[in-house]
């Protein structure tokens, strides 16, 4: 019965439902937006210091629904929603839209794709080749795009067990020896954990099988985004649902190292979204400049008038250190070492 009661309160908070107000009732296609700053005093402490933030609006009826994001220059994102559709966005030095474009990604067979078929819920890109990477959950499936998102290159089907339709592939980051991670909204067939993939390869051409895994969010809620760090640990973004707020935004680190067939993994919490802030955080992405970490999460808005497409910007600090192992531990394991 506490399933039943958490998956209806998950459909009424993070999707359409018969009756409810959505934007956009006409179709537009205007290709402008805006990003109205956010006021909000940054708090002291913590992993996660806030440094600024917008609210994006457009008039364009396929501008939002943002699942997934990459930092791809110095005010520069790439932005893509769980409708299929990708949108381009920058920012000027004063945090003003300087450009914007909002186009549909390709789909197999050139026709405009089925909700289910258009739900991209994570990317990566590839900083030397421009190349990227989407997840898509109804398809349960990984796709390699072109640099400018005009055709599909590569795609490959996530292995059995199927995850399902509507908790399938979630999360995705790229760790710096070319492995890639992706973890399940919740799949979670394991009482252990919920299921997670890692693969040694390209996620979206043929090769070998990824090893599984299961991840443990010991609370935290279900995991929404994923973005590689600097020291290569994984950030996870989770979000949990409630009432007071209806968002709960918490931020904790993985340590790949914990990562083998069957394993449970376990984060450790470095910071959450303000309570002002709330909102259903779905893409996040890490950028480093002159030796600081910065994170930026955008929000999906659902299409629904009572959402909000927002953009944050935190710096991390004080992050927990690596685990050193164990020395000991090593030296019995490898006696000639």
């Amino acid at each position: 019965m506490r399933r039943l009661l958490l998956a209806a309160l998950i459909f009424l908070a993070v999707g359409p439902v018969p009756g409810a107000v959505m934007r956009y009732p006409q179709e537009d296609l205007t290709q402008r937006a805006a990003a109205r700053p956010l006021i909000f005093a940054p708090e002291e402490g913590g992993g996660m210091r806030f440094v600024r933030g917008w609210h994006l609006v457009s008039p364009h009826s396929r501008f939002g629904g943002f699942s997934a994001i990459a930092r791809t220059a110095p005010g520069q994102f790439l932005l893509i929603g769980d409708n299929g559709y990708s949108t381009r966005l920058s920012l000027d030095s004063r945090g003003a839209v300087a450009a914007v474009r909002v186009r549909a990604l390709p789909t197999i067979d050139g026709r405009p794709a089925r909700k289910a078929a258009a739900d991209t819920e994570a990317m990566l890109i590839d900083a030397a080749s421009g190349k990227v990477w989407v997840a898509l959950e109804g398809v349960n499936e990984i796709w390699r795009l072109d640099p400018g998102l005009a055709q599909i290159e590569s795609r490959r089907k996530l292995p059995r067990p199927r995850w399902p339709a509507n908790r399938g592939p979630e999360a995705m980051a790229r760790l710096a020896d070319g492995r890639t991670v992706v973890f399940s909204e919740d799949a979670d067939d394991d009482p252990r954990g919920r299921a997670a993939l890692i693969y040694s390869g390209d996620p979206a051409a043929p090769g070998p099988a990824p090893v599984r895994f299961f991840y443990d969010s010991a609370g935290r809620g279900l995991v929404s985004d994923a973005a590689a760090l600097p020291d290569g640990r994984i950030l996870l973004v989770h979000r949990r649902l409630g009432f007071n707020p209806v968002f709960t935004t918490i931020v904790a680190i993985v340590d790949p190292a914990d990562i083998r067939e069957g394993a449970v993994v376990r984060a450790r919490t470095i910071g959450r979204v303000p309570r002002p802030l709330a909102e259903n955080y779905e893409g996040a992405a890490i950028s480093v400049e002159q030796g600081r970490t910065w994170l930026w999460l955008v929000a999906d808005d659902n299409f629904n008038v009572w959402q909000r497409s927002l953009l944050l910007q935190f710096e991390l600090v004080d992050l927990p250190p690596k685990k050193v192992p164990d020395s000991k531990k090593a030296a019995r394991a490898n006696p000639a070492a």
